[in-house]
């Protein structure tokens, strides 16, 4: 889960400070504590963002899991996603 917590942190440009630190909404988190895979506050924006990419092909997933409604298909369409950005 923390792997995949800071990837979606470094696609959404909330790098670390050097003290393996994560910008969210001001805050400062540690990797421990990144709740992408749990809330849809934090979930949503980077819902967003891929939407923004351009890269529709790829979104389509996000799309539909999106439409179950479980935040963990659309936390894991979300990794596939930016997984299949970075390559």
């Amino acid at each position: 889960m923390e792997k995949n917590n800071k990837l979606i942190a470094e696609f959404m440009q909330k790098g670390s400070d050097g003290f393996g630190l994560y910008d969210f909404d001001g805050c400062h988190y540690r990797l421990d504590e990144l709740k992408f895979h749990t809330s849809w506050d934090w979930l949503m924006p980077v819902v967003q963002k891929c939407r923004q990419e351009n890269r529709l092909e790829y979104f389509d997933r996000v799309y539909y899991a999106i439409e179950t409604c479980d935040i963990k298909i659309t936390y894991k369409a979300v990794v596939e996603f930016i997984k299949n950005q970075n390559n």
